[in-house]
């Protein structure tokens, strides 16, 4: 005869764990993942010493800067949508002391463009003409403030 609900009832369901046995199989998978690690943060950091970490960074945000190409920055058209042209200056902090640079465009003090950039240093292009594109903010003072994310230089 089958073993009716009752008998059932009164045994264990799970076994008790055996002291004896240790969990040591998956010690050589941990320790080879943990070799494998520290061998591919070697790699990347090898592969990357000797350069800044902004250059490092910007390379990996997909900015481009190479001797062929006059343009700079990042790839970003849905961000850096505004663009205008004219040539970088340090702000002389005469109008305004927002902005670390300005874009002086023909027209006068009223046309210029004060600008910052969270992307790329702008101290390299100062004196030059310059298409800059990024994205406008509302200034206190300034008529027209902009985050650069791109330079084209002309």
């Amino acid at each position: 005869m089958a073993p009716g609900p009752a008998q059932m009832a009164g045994e264990k369901i799970m076994k008790p764990l055996n002291s004896e046995e240790k969990p040591l199989k998956s010690l050589p998978f941990i320790g080879a993942a943990v070799i494998l690690g520290v061998l591919s943060g070697f790699l990347i950091f090898s592969q990357t010493s000797g350069k800044s970490l902004a250059t490092v960074a910007g390379n990996v945000a997909g900015n481009v800067a190479t001797s062929e190409t006059k343009t700079v920055g990042s790839k970003d058209t849905k961000t850096f949508r505004d663009c205008t042209s004219g040539q970088l200056e340090v702000n002389d902090d005469k109008v305004t002391d927002e902005g670390t640079h300005m874009l002086v465009r023909p027209g006068g003090v009223s046309q210029t463009v004060y600008l910052t950039s969270s992307v790329l240093d702008l101290n390299q292009f100062t004196g030059k003409q310059a298409e800059v594109c990024g994205e406008t903010y509302k200034g206190q003072k300034a008529g027209w403030l902009m985050d650069v994310g791109r330079v084209t230089l002309k």
